[in-house]
């Protein structure tokens, strides 16, 4: 599990002050109004007053300066879009309101997605409970919950994101069995899928949590042997179907007997000893059990002779 580093300081998202993206362009249409008007004016004549040619200079300025200041800081933010702003280094806030947004030129803009996104993983080979080498792999819907702690916590979170569902993924699969070997009712990787998928979302909530991720959804999507073993586990497996299909044969061989031994005593259409009801028996529950249909046998003696 990965645990809160010592000695680093959390980040943690929080608003940005930005202006509407729409108010600033109507005061960048004033600018180039004010340029265009100066232009349209024309320059003093060279013989003019030096107060005239700073008036024309300074029209300008007044034009080109806000101009440039206006429309280097543009942006769009589209719905379940972010943007982490920045002055200098400084985390400045995270801005997530839509439309068109403006911030001085000189304050950065990273954009963060804050939609869900499907990650599935790669088959790994790990060892579960009983140490068998097994093939698992999972998908995982995730998003950017924090987006500070996404930008500024880790390095590269999506890549974060992809290495911590590996080892989350190793560390589920090791809890358990592959299949229930033995009598005793636990939770293993094939028969109980819900289990599993919910401890692999809490432990990758745990895992992603210090960079600002929240996982909605993750279940194993593979689940088998490994290649070395597949071929013995497949054959206990079928001896195992075949040992409860037996023994659901012979379960109910057994209650057929028995309901016909007590439909003939109870109608008095034969009244047979023990020696009898043992041959009887017999012959049911081989005809019953039987892979192989039974051959009639005419009797022509008693069951003494």
């Amino acid at each position: 599990m990965v645990s809160e580093l010592q000695g680093m300081n959390v980040s943690q998202e929080r608003p940005a002050k930005t202006s509407n993206g729409y108010v600033m362009l109507l005061a960048m249409l004033a600018a180039i109004a004010l340029f265009v008007w100066t232009i349209a004016n024309g320059a003093p004549p060279s013989g003019a007053a030096k107060a005239e040619k700073l008036l024309f200079v300074g029209q300008l300025l007044a034009s080109v300066v806000p101009f440039l200041l206006i429309v280097g800081g543009f942006f769009m933010i589209q719905p379940n879009q972010t943007a982490v702003i920045t002055l200098f280094g400084a985390y400045s806030g995270t801005e997530r309101t839509e439309g068109l947004r403006w911030v001085w030129p000189w304050m950065m803009r990273k954009k963060i997605s804050a939609r869900a996104h499907n990650v599935h993983s790669e088959k790994v080979k790990i060892n579960d409970l009983r140490g068998n080498p097994i093939e698992i792999a999972c998908n995982v819907v995730w998003r950017v919950r924090d987006t500070a702690q996404a930008a500024f916590d880790v390095d590269d979170y999506k890549e974060f994101v992809e290495i911590q569902i590996e080892a989350g993924l190793r560390t589920v699969g090791a809890r358990h069995p592959y299949d229930d070997m033995s009598d005793e009712d636990e939770t293993t990787l094939r028969g109980s899928a819900d289990v599993v998928n919910g401890e692999l979302c809490t432990e990758l909530n745990e895992r992603l949590r210090v960079a600002g991720i929240v996982v909605d959804e993750a279940g194993l999507t593979h689940l088998a042997y490994a290649p070395e073993i597949a071929g013995a586990m497949l054959r206990r497996q079928q001896a195992d179907a075949v040992i409860a299909a037996r023994k659901k044969v012979v379960i109910g061989a057994v209650g057929m007997v028995e309901d016909a031994l007590a439909k003939l005593s109870e109608d008095g259409i034969v009244d047979l000893d023990d020696e009898r009801k043992a041959a009887m028996v017999s012959n049911l529950m081989i005809v019953l059990c039987g892979d192989r249909e039974a051959q009639p046998v005419v009797n022509t003696g008693t069951l003494y002779q």
